[in-house]
């Protein structure tokens, strides 16, 4: 647990560093150029290392445990989405239109993998089905996210431009699936350097947010979103985060799940990928908007971590239950 905590402590203060970096050293120009040849490059090789990284195992364990599945699928993309129109009415009020569009981006994202299934474990709960329903949401987010976006984002005409198409294929999904096809070849490497690879993870995430930073403060992102913007913005993600992890502990008791159970469903359908979530804004939005869409949800992600870290502690506390691991397996 604290090796966990120690981790996002690190990782959130790089990415606090890097907004700092673009602020006072936003990259122009020809730098500027080369950086966004060499963000797509990034946006490429972390999307191949998503493929290469799911196994088919992973695709398989706990798949028969449908219901979980299903409750989690509606949680990521039915509810959040729904929520995130209803908290962008009302944040339009209040904060400028590129936040609040921000706001409603984040609910439209995939569930994380490595934090979703690493809490799971340690609250003691369905770790395969953890795996599933996670790797799923990842996988479906590629393509659903888009079309999420286009039907909730631009004036609900649910229309997705040819050329997006041809972006999220050549910059998403087919780096996925070569990854994923490569596995006979890379994942004994990939296994054998998770640390290696975790640095790659994470480094191509920075050199999104800075690049997208970069654009938003030459754009005069910083002159348009005053202190109490931000504040407005940490507190909304944080309700609006009470409220996911609420309905999703209340849904998975009031429909007879286990206590294992209910811990993955509440760590999967509660997140939002950062790993999925900037890549795709680099792809989906203007560069000059991209740094404004993105800070809402690096401000979720900080918080859901911190939250999830709390939780699983205290679910982890609980008395142990000689019918959970039966349960679970069962479950999955």
């Amino acid at each position: 647990m604290l090796t966990l905590v120690k981790r996002i402590d690190r990782y959130s203060l790089m990415l606090l560093a890097t907004v700092l970096i673009a602020t006072l050293l936003p990259c122009r120009g020809d730098v500027a150029v080369g950086f966004r040849i060499a963000t797509s490059a990034a946006i490429a090789l972390l999307f191949f290392l998503h493929g290469a990284k799911l196994s088919r195992a992973a695709i398989v364990a706990g798949m028969t445990n449908w219901r979980l599945h299903l409750m989690v699928f509606a949680l990521t993309f039915l509810f959040f989405p729904g929520l995130g129109l209803g908290f962008q009415a009302v944040a339009g009020a209040i904060i400028s239109p590129s936040l609040a569009a921000g706001l409603l981006f984040l609910t439209l994202l995939p569930s994380t993998v490595q934090s979703s299934i690493a809490f799971t474990s340690i609250a003691r709960g369905n770790v395969p089905a953890a795996v599933c329903s996670a790797s799923a949401s990842n996988l479906i987010g590629i393509l659903l996210t888009p079309l999420l976006v286009a039907l909730l984002m631009d004036g609900g005409n649910g229309q997705v431009s040819g050329s997006e198409v041809r972006t999220i294929a050549l910059q998403l999904l087919l780096p996925f699936v070569l990854g994923h096809l490569s596995r006979p070849l890379t994942a004994r490497t990939v296994e054998r350097h998770k640390s290696v690879l975790s640095l790659v993870d994470r480094g191509s995430i920075l050199l999104v947010v800075y690049t997208a930073f970069s654009e938003a403060v030459v754009e005069g992102l910083w002159t348009t979103v005053p202190a109490w913007q931000l504040l407005a913005v940490v507190l909304l993600s944080a309700v609006m985060l009470a409220i996911v992890m609420v309905v999703a502990r209340v849904a998975a008791r009031r429909f007879g799940f286990s206590t294992p159970d209910e811990i993955a469903i509440v760590f999967c359908g509660s997140k939002k990928s950062l790993a999925s979530g900037v890549p795709m804004a680099g792809v989906l939005f203007p560069a000059a908007q991209v740094g404004a869409i993105i800070l809402p949800l690096m401000i979720f992600h900080q918080l859901q971590l911190l939250a999830c870290a709390a939780i699983a502690q205290r679910y982890a506390g609980r008395a142990p239950d000689p019918n959970e691991a039966e349960d679970a397996v069962i479950a999955s």
